[in-house]
């Protein structure tokens, strides 16, 4: 594993701990951007060191600083490698590949810089929706991503989602889901996608029922860890 994103992961941990995270962050703060970006070479690595460094700043932000919504998301809060960034940056611009926040994932957002075009992922993984935490209820439980097993972490965190989100109402032909599907509906490949989705992570066969996309809940809820 790699320096800084076995960092990503300690910074985690220490917030889990409710430790103190000045050294951890500045050395995240301080490390060498040409070595970030030699160390996250491929779409797993990016994608693990970067849920990390999401959900652990999400709490930082929160705990330590009491920012609230849109400033947590939008204002650039916290730098890696010397360089200034926001959650939305993480989120919308690295992970999911510079996407227009509100376009229901249709279109890239033009404005986005050089910087973060240089470390975004090659392909949008729509399993970061099922791993990625803003303090809500309604949102996936924190998880500590690790390089070699990210891609079983990420079906994991999917699968254990969509059992608890989603409800099955078979005679109506009915089933409710998360609103994240409705929010990111082109990074699941639209309706056909989500369909594919439960076939594949849930083994439930859903062609034929209509979609509800529930009500999300903000209702605070820190530290909801695995």
């Amino acid at each position: 594993m790699t320096d800084n994103i076995q960092l990503s992961e300690e910074l985690l941990f220490a917030v889990k701990l409710n430790k103190d995270t000045c050294k951890l962050k500045n050395k995240l703060r301080n490390c060498s951007f040409k070595n970030l970006k030699k160390e996250l070479y491929t779409d797993d690595l990016k994608k693990t060191f970067w849920i990390n460094i999401y959900n652990a700043y999400f709490l930082i932000l929160k705990k330590e600083f009491n920012y609230s919504k849109p400033d947590i998301y939008r204002k650039k809060l916290f730098k890696i490698a010397n360089r200034k960034f926001s959650l939305d940056d993480v989120e919308h611009g690295i992970l999911r590949k510079y996407r227009y926040k509100y376009s229901l994932g249709f279109f890239q957002n033009i404005f986005y810089s050089s910087l973060i075009k240089r470390l975004a992922v090659d392909v949008i993984d729509y399993r970061i929706h099922f791993a990625l935490n803003c303090g809500a209820k309604s949102c996936p439980p924190i998880a500590f991503y690790k390089a070699k097993q990210i891609n079983t972490q990420l079906n994991i965190a999917t699968q254990s989602f969509l059992e608890s989100e989603t409800e099955y109402y078979d005679t109506l032909k009915e089933i409710h889901i998360t609103s994240l599907f409705k929010w990111y509906l082109m990074d699941f490949n639209g309706k056909k996608g989500i369909h594919q989705i439960y076939k594949e992570q849930v083994n439930k066969n859903i062609e034929d029922y209509k979609i509800v996309y529930k009500d999300y809940c903000w209702e605070e809820d820190l530290n909801n860890f695995i």
